[in-house]
């Protein structure tokens, strides 16, 4: 077979669902207000998708600049740029620029793109036409950023990285007033809130308040703090204007005073991408690239500004990722900006972080540090939790990067536990903690060190429990730890290619066992007592601890393997390396049934408790990508991949529930009617369809006689019979009175037999015409549209004895036949076939017939 032939598209196995806890990037957030639900709404990008809180929508590339009107959201991805009508439909698409765009002005019924070339175009945004385009040579007047000022109309603001602004005529394509500058690049300009002025920021860290009617400087303000990223002013009565930096930090100028008035330090981890004050409210916005939109309202006497709400994220790439609990719907994740948080797959209001770990909590309470960041422990490397005794005390275990002590969480409290757990006596120079976990039933620790001494201790009380081994448990470092469901085995692995197997209790060694290569990383899967061992040769190996034998090996990875995971059942070992790929080996088979391939290295993998999602961790991404699990709502085969499969490139899902599919032009359009679905009346021919009648109508036809007598009402009391006025007499010399006559024969029935006087029903006549025919579906539909009593009519007067014949009931039983041939109507054929042999049992076993028709049906129901 070709090689080529052995491309398969994508995972077999797991589709892209979407990203987890991705809020904010580097491009500045716009804020758009409507009119008709009088609320704010903030529009943040990350990667490829854009949020309007609580909305997001997907473009086929990263966003590079975005803005926003009253009605629509403008995304801007390479040189292309859309515009988007509640936030979901792509209304409008502009192509026209030949580099990447990066600023983006709404002016009415009009955009303003310019790209990095400094080509500037104005395009009408309802017929996609291009209005006006300008050319700026980039080496005298590069365009950094644009504004249009409040009541200058058809004119925009232009800055340049040279320093110098330009005012422009749109409508008239005119130059109207060049200002100088002050010699440094312009890389911010804002409308103040009084007219004819506007704020500039300078790469120097100055903000000139300008009037740009008279080119006269009014006021000047200096941060020390790098270029000015973004300005932005208070309009609820408060002369105050705030200015971003690149350091995460924001300033607040009174701008009567013409003074500093508040200093916001470590706004953000990174630099502010955006502010924006609210109109007329004292709330500011702020988002930058560390993954966080923040809300600020300042309601103190000081004028400070506190935190109201806020997104967030992880503002650096994650190390460890594992679901928490049996439900499957929490991911816990440490990650290398120290912090360790609870992701939520359901929605984002279940999303909790855990914090920054702190040496010393009780210190920095007492006295009050604002700045935590020398108290800060290091990034959190690997952790174990579980669930089991949540509400009594910590259930999770960490060890940090460089750090002997192994701090303990609460995730019920969400916080950092009571103890920090070390070896006493042990100096910490070089020993650090590499490997920890915890036993099922939450109540101890397993640590071990890169000294290969391994500890147990009590997670309630945090004392030290015993070490495995006399002196220390592996002459390396401990590269992995494990202890079974039942708490009568620990595995632990040692650099120096040992495998060894201890006893819990007494801390007696059981087994060792050698191993080819150094073991990477270890993973136990209690429920089947499967160990997996990535080793540094980039082979796994899968022992059965039971038997502590090796069952299967699997080599195909070409770089160092950083997480495996087993699924719910077992019967998945899924793997990831530094190749870029994800593997899943099927045990049973010990056979390779899915790969492929990601543009970033996978860091971290995890499969869901019930097995519905695989969650993963890249290299320079900060958000959790889940990937759907197909085979449970697909038939997947799996069949073993050839040796010379190619595995194809995978793209990251993105923050919606939407797959990376290419959509033509025609598609983007938008359409005015929507397009329903009908449904056939049957899937497939294989497959059983059921009727869309209600079950009053069939699942108590067998049990109608019992419903007539539960409702048959009682007998009115009757009322005596009044006496005759002459009482009749016996004739005979002793006069008696008459007794009247008894009818005492009990053989004689009230009910008259019509026999041939009852008329033939339209089902009885569509039956005899079936038997001419062979089409039955009129006699069905008459059949559906009866009630339950009417059935058992139309059933009973089959038989001879009501009017029928023998004849008209092997049509019925072929019509029953066609129905489970069809397998259409399934749970009515039954019904009607029960009541059926209720009515008429007695009767079908001398009709030769009837009994040839039976047989016929009875070998249909047993296919």
């Amino acid at each position: 077979m070709e090689r080529a032939a052995q491309v398969r598209a994508g995972s077999a196995l797991f589709a892209g669902f979407r990203a987890l806890r991705l809020f904010s990037s580097d491009i500045p957030h716009v804020v758009r207000y409507s009119a008709l639900k009088r609320r704010f709404y903030v529009t943040t990008c990350v990667g490829k998708s854009f949020h309007t809180y609580d909305v997001s929508n997907s473009v086929p590339q990263d966003i590079c600049c975005m803005a926003a009107d009253g009605r629509l959201v403008f995304a801007a991805y390479g040189n292309v740029f859309s515009a988007f009508a509640r936030n979901k439909e792509v209304v409008h698409t502009f192509k026209g620029h030949k580099a990447e765009i990066h600023l983006l002005q709404p002016f009415g019924d009009h955009i303003i793109s310019i790209d990095t070339d400094s080509i500037l175009i104005i395009w009408h945004i309802y017929s996609e036409e291009e209005y006006l385009r300008l050319t700026f040579d980039k080496s005298v007047f590069k365009i950094s950023t644009i504004l249009h000022p409040s009541t200058y109309l058809n004119k925009v603001l232009l800055g340049s990285e040279q320093g110098s602004l330009q005012l422009w005529n749109v409508k008239s394509n005119k130059l109207l007033y060049t200002f100088p500058g002050w010699k440094v690049g312009v890389t911010a300009l804002q409308q103040a809130p009084a007219l004819d002025v506007v704020a500039v920021g300078l790469m120097s860290g100055q903000v000139i308040i300008h009037n740009i009617k008279f080119d006269e400087t009014l006021m000047k303000f200096r941060q020390d703090w790098g270029p000015i990223t973004s300005i932005s002013f208070r309009t609820d009565g408060h002369p105050i204007m705030a200015a971003g930096s690149p350091c995460g930090h924001i300033g607040l100028w009174d701008l009567e005073d013409k003074k500093l008035i508040n200093q916001m330090r470590n706004a953000h981890s990174t630099a502010i991408a955006g502010l924006t004050f609210l109109h007329r409210e004292p709330l500011l916005v702020t988002n930058g690239a560390d993954n966080a939109l923040r809300i600020w309202i300042f309601d103190g006497p000081t004028g400070e500004g506190r935190l109201l709400r806020f997104r967030m994220g992880h503002s650096a790439s994650l190390t460890s990722i594992r679901y928490y609990g049996q439900n499957g719907q929490q991911i816990l994740s440490a990650s290398q900006d120290g912090t360790l948080q609870s992701f939520s797959t359901v929605h984002e209001k279940f999303n909790k972080s855990l914090g920054h770990g702190l040496i010393n909590k009780k210190r920095v309470k007492r006295k009050g540090l604002q700045n935590t960041m020398s108290v800060r422990l290091p990034p959190i490397t690997r952790f174990a939790a579980e669930e089991a005794r949540e509400s009594d005390w910590d259930g999770i275990i960490a060890c940090h990067q460089g750090k002997l002590s192994c701090s303990t969480w609460n995730y019920q409290k969400s916080t950092i536990g009571a103890y920090f757990l070390k070896p006493k006596g042990m100096k910490t120079d070089d020993i650090t903690a590499t490997a920890v976990d915890i036993t099922s039933c939450g109540n101890f620790a397993v640590i071990g060190l890169s000294s290969g001494t391994v500890d147990v201790y009590n997670m309630q009380s945090g004392i030290h429990r015993g070490s495995f081994g006399k002196d220390q448990a592996h002459t390396g470092s401990v590269r992995g730890v494990a202890v079974d469901g039942l708490n009568q085995l620990t595995i632990t692995a040692g650099s120096e290619q040992l495998l060894k197997f201890w006893n819990f209790k007494s801390k007696v060694l059981i087994h060792s066992m050698s191993l080819d290569s150094s073991p990477n990383m270890m993973l136990l899967h209690r429920d089947s007592g499967f160990l997996g061992l990535a080793l540094d040769d980039f082979s796994i190996k899968v022992l059965d601890i039971e038997t502590r034998k090796i069952v299967r090996e699997f080599s195909g990875h070409q770089g160092q393997i950083n997480d495996m995971a087993f699924s719910p059942d077992g019967r998945w070992l899924i793997s990831a390396a530094m190749d870029c790929s994800i593997r899943t080996w099927d045990l049973p088979s010990g056979c390779l049934i899915d790969c492929f391939l990601l543009d970033s290295a996978p860091l971290n993998v995890t499969m869901s408790p019930t097995g519905d999602f695989l969650a993963t961790s890249h290299v320079d991404h900060l958000g959790i990508y889940l990937w759907s699990n197909i085979s449970l709502y697909s038939v997947v085969s799996l069949r073993p991949l050839p040796t010379d499969y190619v595995p194809s490139v995978v793209m990251l899902p993105g923050t919606c529930q939407s797959q990376d599919i290419e959509v033509s032009e025609e598609q983007l359009e938008p359409c005015d009617e929507m397009v329903e679905y009908e449904s056939p009346e049957q899937l497939n021919a294989h497959l059983v369809t059921l009727s869309l009648l209600p079950e009053s109508r069939w699942k108590n036809l067998l049990n109608l006689d019992v419903i007539k007598k539960k409702n048959k009402p009682k007998e009115p009391p009757k009322v005596p019979k009044s006496a005759p006025f002459f009482i009749p007499t016996v004739p005979g010399l002793v006069p008696r009175f008459a007794v009247p006559e008894q009818n005492n024969d009990p053989q004689q029935s009230k009910v008259v037999n019509l026999g041939i006087l009852a008329q033939k029903s339209n089902f009885y006549l569509k039956l005899e015409e079936g038997l001419e025919n062979n089409k039955y579906e009129a006699a069905l539909n008459l059949l559906k549209e009866l009630g339950p009593s009417g059935i058992e009519t139309e059933l009973r007067n089959l038989s001879p004895d009501g009017g029928g014949s023998i004849e008209v009931m092997q049509s019925f039983l072929k019509m029953i036949g066609i129905m489970m041939d069809r397998k259409r109507d399934f749970e009515l054929a039954q019904a009607y076939l029960a009541l059926f042999l209720k009515l008429h049992l007695k009767m079908l076993p001398s009709e030769p017939i009837l009994l040839e028709e039976m047989t016929k049906l009875s070998s249909q129901k047993s296919k």
